[in-house]
């Protein structure tokens, strides 16, 4: 994903803004980041990409969905037709 990709699709909530909250706020645990503009309180399909995204702030890795954006959506759309 490039930094300006949304990784909560519901909230709009990019790489990027997570990444500044990421390194300004230094949240203790994945859950924190839903003070991002409420990332992953919408549908929560982005909870377990929060979690790897946080992994890899606090393994020190750069900090990256390893998806392509158009990818991530129709993953998300697959999972919101199955949630209904």
């Amino acid at each position: 994903m490039l930094p300006d990709d949304h990784v909560c699709l519901c909230f709009r909530v990019s790489l990027r803004k997570l990444t500044t909250y990421l390194e300004c706020e230094r949240p203790r645990v994945a859950s924190e980041l839903s003070q991002c503009h409420g990332a992953g309180t919408g549908c929560h399909w982005c909870v377990p990409f929060l979690e790897k995204l946080h992994a890899q702030w606090i393994d020190g890795k750069p900090i990256d969905v390893d998806m392509e954006p158009s990818e991530y959506a129709k993953r998300r759309a697959d999972y919101r037709s199955q949630v209904k």
